[in-house]
């Protein structure tokens, strides 16, 4: 291939897994504090060998899958696991393997060649020229067999773009596209028809046949694809191994180790074996022979075979040396948030259903306002004059700031779960990508607020200004922008969007209520007035009425009495204009607080 890689064994030595006890197992009278998933499982994955993980439903062969990768955050794990004959190191391990998830979770907005430009840009080493990095892409699509749609978009599942084999493929090639030595592929054809299914599994002999390493697990697989494989690791319930060795042709080692046990029945003609053998391996058909696999292949011939591979595996070669980088990224953070950013670009300039939605909103919202009030900036006459204009900005900020933090809400919380995967797989620290996830934002929200105010400033007459428009735009840009940050905030700490909807209505009540409109800040109890401090929309409705009349001593009607404008707006709201430049800074608190998305 146009980039060399080192092939690598993986040995793993009596490998044990435990969970703590569940409490619904404690209740049903489970006497242990902790329930084991994998029991002393030994084995070796090797270059050029297409090894099976196999076994009936809860006999942990995804578990060992995750256990191999890395990919396990909670529970407790014993064994020795060695990459080339050296103890592995998760950090450097994640560079050197890739993991293909059962479920394939892209970008929708993005095409197949930039999914996985994308991918080679953050895993491969900033030392291989541009060049040879599009070459290597070139290649693997030609290796996945996708070259033909590598500008197609990969759209959402079952609703539009790839189909469902061509996604499995994808999540394949966005792995190869790294240049992994060992790969894991957690069942690569559920769900998958058998001509998809072929395909694929033609697409994962082309990756082996490259020298590198790759496991799968496997479930009820047909006769090809079974046979497709070299090796089966084979496990029954509590994860204890009960075969381990090389399937043969036509799965004929398989078959002559099982049917070489007393009590076991012979195989029919054409039938599956691997539909034969989860047969036999249940518990009850194990009481039912009288037989404990797991016993017999402990006891076994094959078992010593597989302890005398995994000791040799297990030596690192003569002229061989341990993995070694030294960063623990690719690439250096400004790699990082370059390509997040430009990712996230493509993303958005192809989703006119998020961006659109949202700037017209806006163009109608300004118009509706603009006619509502039409040349009621300057016309100030008594106290009602200014509660208008008080009321108006504070439905529009309240409004255009409530439009933003919902629309957001489905889009973060999509491309969160691509994030998730493409961060298990070590492309990239997630400060970057919150960062370029807020970058790519500003543009929007620039051109919102412009609208807004090119639309609404001159039809509701406000005064003239380079000063006071600036003022204006600048809390309009600011509460659009701290409103969406907050969605991106909320789909952050919650586990949903259902919840973040939710979640989201309590600050949209919190953010009306204690704004300085329904009740001003003179006026609220002294137990409450820190929620008005905390509140942004407070400073933002300050900026936006003190910057326009603060300066402003025209005499006005006010309960009766003339009073200044200026002094009216200070003396009944509180709101001072030699405290503007103040509130020019207190925005930046809230515009920072809320990257605590990252």
């Amino acid at each position: 291939m146009v980039l060399p890689f080192q092939p690598l064994t993986l040995t793993f030595e009596n490998m044990n897994y435990f969970v703590d006890t569940p409490l619904e197992m404690r209740e049903q009278g489970y006497p242990e504090n902790k329930v084991q998933l994998l029991s002393n499982v030994t084995g070796a994955l090797r270059p050029s060998v297409l090894t099976a993980l196999m076994g009936v439903s809860g006999a942990g062969k995804t578990t060992l899958l995750d256990v191999l990768a890395g990919r396990k955050t909670t529970g407790y794990i014993e064994g020795e696991i060695k990459i080339g004959g050296y103890q592995k190191v998760q950090e450097t391990f994640a560079r050197i393997s890739g993991y293909c998830e059962q479920t394939d979770i892209h970008s929708p907005q993005i095409t197949v060649g930039e999914s996985l430009m994308f991918s080679a840009w953050l895993r491969l080493s900033p030392k291989i020229d541009s060049k040879t990095k599009i070459a290597f892409v070139n290649e693997v699509l030609e290796i996945i067999e996708l070259d033909e749609i590598k500008d197609s978009l990969v759209g959402l599942p079952g609703n539009s773009g790839l189909s469902t084999e061509q996604r499995k493929r994808l999540t394949i090639a966005i792995e190869l596209v790294a240049n992994p030595s060992i790969i894991f592929m957690d069942e690569p054809t559920t769900g998958l028809d058998a001509r998809a299914a072929a395909i694929v599994m033609r697409v994962v002999k082309n990756i082996v046949e490259t020298g590198r390493t790759i496991v799968c697990t496997i479930h009820q697989p047909s006769i090809d694809i079974f046979e497709a494989f070299d090796e089966l690791i084979l496990l029954k319930r509590a994860g204890r191994v009960i075969y381990s060795g090389e399937l043969g042709r036509h799965s004929r080692k398989l078959i002559d180790y099982f049917q070489g046990i007393v009590g076991v029945p012979k195989i029919k003609d054409n039938y599956n074996p691997a539909t034969w053998i989860l047969e036999l391996t249940p518990p009850s058909v194990e009481a039912e022979l009288g037989v404990d696999f797991a016993k017999i292949y402990k006891d076994s011939v094959l078992n010593e075979k597989n302890k005398e591979l995994v000791r040799e595996s297990s030596t690192p070669l003569p002229d061989s040396r341990d993995l070694h980088f030294p960063t623990r990224f690719a690439q250096n953070f400004w790699g990082q948030f370059k390509n997040c950013l430009w990712k996230q670009y493509l993303s958005y300039w192809r989703s006119p259903s998020y961006n659109l939605r949202r700037i017209v909103h806006v163009m109608v919202a300004s118009f509706l306002f603009g006619a509502l009030f039409w040349n009621q900036g300057r016309n100030m006459v008594d106290e009602q004059s200014i509660f208008n204009i008080f009321g108006a900005f504070y439905v529009a900020v309240i409004f255009l700031g409530m439009n933003n933090c919902s629309t957001v809400l489905p889009y973060v919380a999509m491309e969160r779960t691509v994030m998730y995967r493409e961060k298990f797989a070590g492309m990239y620290s997630p400060w970057a990508y919150a960062f370029a996830q807020v970058a790519v934002e500003i543009p929007y929200i620039f051109f919102e607020a412009f609208v807004f105010v090119l639309i609404t400033y001159p039809m509701m007459g406000f005064y003239w200004s380079v000063y006071k428009i600036f003022w204006n735009f600048y809390a309009v840009f600011m509460t659009m922008l701290y409103f969406n940050y907050l969605g991106m905030l909320l789909v952050a700490l919650t586990p949903n969007e259902l919840v973040a909807s939710i979640l989201s209505s309590v600050f949209y009540t919190l953010f009306s209520l204690f704004s300085g409109y329904l009740m001003p800040q003179p006026h609220i109890p002294k137990w409450w007035i820190w929620l008005y401090y905390l509140t942004p929309n407070s400073w933002t409705l300050n900026a936006l009425i003190t910057s326009q009349y603060g300066d402003i001593n025209k005499d006005i009607n006010v309960f009766g009495e003339t009073r200044s404008l200026s002094f009216f707006i200070e003396d009944y709201f509180g709101f001072h204009h030699d405290r503007l430049l103040v509130l020019f800074f207190l925005h930046f608190p809230y515009f920072s607080l809320l990257f605590l998305h990252i």
